[in-house]
């Protein structure tokens, strides 16, 4: 996602919360879970760094959300709500990552 302007920081709930709103529903847009592994010297090594999932919100482009441990995968375009989402702003993108998330009705 990307911003207007320059800022670095670190992960924060509140960053997040300027980008993505928590009384709008989120849906999955993820058919598959992203793994994204750990490069030393340009060479990827078999440590994973990560998992990723992309989601949407009306009023936002597509946005990925990281997360440390590998998380279920929920059905495809079902609503979702995420465990301590966070952001960060690194020149002009923003960056999330959150803890876990659960399918809601």
């Amino acid at each position: 996602m990307k911003t207007s302007f320059t800022q670095t920081n670190q992960y924060s709930e509140a960053t997040a919360r300027k980008y993505i709103a928590t009384d709008r529903p989120t849906q999955c847009t993820t058919s598959f879970i992203e793994t994204q592994y750990e490069y030393v010297e340009k060479q990827r090594t078999e440590n994973i760094r990560g998992y990723k999932l992309w989601f949407v919100q009306e009023g936002l482009n597509p946005f990925s959300v990281k997360f440390e441990k590998e998380p279920v995968l929920p059905p495809f375009l079902s609503l979702v709500a995420f465990d301590n989402l966070q952001g960060i702003e690194i020149r002009n993108n923003v960056y999330f990552k959150a803890d876990g998330l659960k399918v809601v009705k």
